[in-house]
């Protein structure tokens, strides 16, 4: 009989996205490993830049320039 598989469980953080032309994207979800060092959470942004321009190539349209990032009002989301 096998082991069981360990459960392994990664948290992240969603983030609210604004982008220059005024569209919004709402719980972008970013790692909280990467939110743990003295830059708080400027990391996100560079993470959630990354998402978009895979994004973009997948759907050959390119996703706008990020105005702002915030934490969004929720709690951080686990997933097993």
């Amino acid at each position: 009989m096998a082991p069981p598989r360990r459960r392994i469980e990664t948290s992240f953080v969603a983030f609210d996205v604004m982008y220059v032309d005024g569209t919004r994207s709402s719980n972008r979800r970013v790692p909280a490993t990467a939110l743990t060092g003295f830059d708080g959470d400027e990391p996100a942004k560079t993470i959630i830049e990354a998402q978009d321009r895979e994004i973009g190539l997948a759907s050959g349209r390119p996703r706008p320039d990020i105005r702002s990032v915030a934490r969004s009002p929720q709690k951080a989301v686990v997933k097993d």
